[in-house]
């Protein structure tokens, strides 16, 4: 049978209103591109020698997600956000803000747009807006799922998410198999999440150069603000401070607490361009996915997709597109390039359980069919 191509036309968006008993799923993909990228060794594609392990962690994940979740905590709808450009509203705000982030790897910058194109082949919704985090993004649709009594999960464990999480708003880290509810937050905070802005406010973030006040950290400004409440009752009451570098501290820096509280507050209310409908989950087209994951040379992950789809592999034709280095620029978008921020540098165990790793395949992945499986 001959090998057919599956540059087909794209299938049509899935529309379903979320209500009660639905499930929104939303990823933190630029920050799951890090991830993935750490979580892996490094990975080769055999054909042209392209560094691809942040694509393979990052389907690897988008698989499992779709797949692997029990069966009453899996989504109704999914969407991957990114990071639009590194110029957003913040910036305005405050000009130095995560003007110090180190540039992504070499080998990670390639890998960008094979990314965006690995989201597509498991049609799923990419999202990203000009003058907006990724962040912003999600904080708006989870607040929408939340008014029409529909539960999300963020697939994230980014601190600055976790101002979000309520009892219908949970974290998932993936990483570590470990959600985060109210609970968690508070543990890490020492707030509940509706006072987290207030916390970060004092501590600020060196990794995104917000600056809070100096000398206070963390567990003094959950002290703070379970004392006085606020950020602003607590600023209009520092001359109470009975310890004499911490009121001078915040009598002197009150502005900059005050822009940091804004920085770190989250923009729920962003005029979406796709709207929450759209983000419904549909039945990938293997056949696209398949061709994707050849042209990747993710073997073991093109063996699972077609037994699950009952797709001879052998039958379907590697994407040209994707083989020759994707379908979009390899440079990866301006918030991309210096987002490298606090993620660790250290590349997990191969044997270290998590969404991103593949369990049964070796890390030198074949093209499928191989004459005999690889080793592992």
């Amino acid at each position: 049978m001959p090998k057919t191509s599956e540059k087909a036309a794209a299938k049509p968006i899935a529309v379903k209103a979320p209500g009660k008993g639905d499930h929104v799923f939303l990823v933190d993909g630029s920050s799951y591109i890090f991830r993935a990228y750490h979580a892996l060794p490094p990975l080769t594609r055999k054909s042209d020698g392209l560094q691809v392990n942040a694509v393979l962690g990052f389907c690897n994940m988008l698989w499992k997600l779709l797949r692997d979740m029990p069966e009453d905590n899996r989504p109704t709808h999914l969407a991957i956000v990114f990071d639009k450009s590194e110029i957003t509203f913040r910036n305005k705000l405050y000009p130095d803000y995560k003007a110090h982030r180190p540039p992504a790897p070499d080998d990670l910058i390639p890998q960008f747009s094979l990314i965006r194109d690995a989201v597509r082949a498991f049609d799923l919704p990419c999202l990203e807006q000009a003058g907006f985090e990724a962040d912003d993004l999600i904080a708006t649709y989870a607040r929408l799922a939340g008014e029409r009594g529909a539960t999300t999960t963020i697939v994230s464990s980014d601190k600055d998410l976790m101002q979000l999480v309520t009892d219908d708003v949970v974290m998932y880290d993936t990483m570590k198999d470990r959600r985060i509810g109210i609970a968690e937050v508070i543990e890490k905070f020492g707030v509940p999440p509706a006072k987290v802005v207030e916390v970060q406010a004092l501590a600020g973030d060196s990794t995104d150069n917000v600056p809070g006040v100096p000398g206070i950290g963390i567990k003094t400004a959950a002290q703070l603000i379970v004392e006085y409440g606020d950020l602003e009752t607590l600023l209009l009451r520092a001359g109470e401070i009975k310890q004499p570098k911490r009121r001078e501290a915040l009598l002197e820096n009150a502005e900059k607490a005050r822009i940091s509280r804004q920085l770190v507050l989250l923009d729920d209310k962003v005029e979406l361009d796709v709207p929450l409908d759209e983000l419904a989950v549909q039945e990938p087209d293997a056949r696209k996915l398949i061709a994707f994951l050849k042209a990747m040379e993710f073997a073991t992950l093109t063996r699972r997709v077609a037994d699950y789809s009952h797709v001879d592999p052998s039958d379907v034709e590697a994407d040209g597109g994707t083989k020759s280095g994707g379908t979009a620029s390899p440079l990866p978008l301006a918030g991309e390039v210096g987002s490298l921020g606090s993620a660790t540098a250290r590349r997990s165990d191969p044997g270290e359980g998590n969404l991103f790793t593949d369990a049964d395949s070796s890390y030198a992945e074949a093209p499928p069919p191989p004459p005999t499986p690889p080793p592992g």
